[in-house]
């Protein structure tokens, strides 16, 4: 099994930042895929970032140049810094871990809050 557990969240003003980290245990199978998702109140959830066993890496349109997803594979643990944060990037941000290929294989924390307001 494996537990993710998020930090990082906060409020801050628009034009701001703030780094999340996402601390992974337990038995992690390789290749994998690790990723941040939001939730905004009243919207679905959506895939913000990731990054995949090899290096790759994934981003949403409306983050590309602003957010930047970084993995530090000696402690298992994962970043997302955000600059020039806006008020639409309000939500809960969400860690994942997913085994490729093995779509029984994919583990979510339980999220931390992200406000952008003045």
């Amino acid at each position: 099994q494996v537990q993710l557990v998020e930090s990082g969240g906060g409020l801050v003003q628009p034009g701001g930042s703030l780094r999340l980290s996402c601390a992974a245990s337990g038995i992690i199978f390789t290749p994998n895929a690790m990723g941040w998702f939001r939730q905004a109140p009243g919207k679905q959830r959506e895939a913000v970032a990731s990054l995949f066993t090899g290096g790759r890496t994934e981003y949403a349109d409306s983050v590309k140049g602003r957010f930047t997803i970084s993995r530090n594979n000696g402690n298992n643990t994962l970043y997302l810094q955000m600059n020039s944060l806006k008020p639409e990037d309000t939500a809960v941000y969400y860690c994942n871990l997913r085994v490729l290929r093995r779509s029984d294989m994919s583990y979510w924390g339980k999220g931390t809050q992200v406000t952008a307001s003045s």
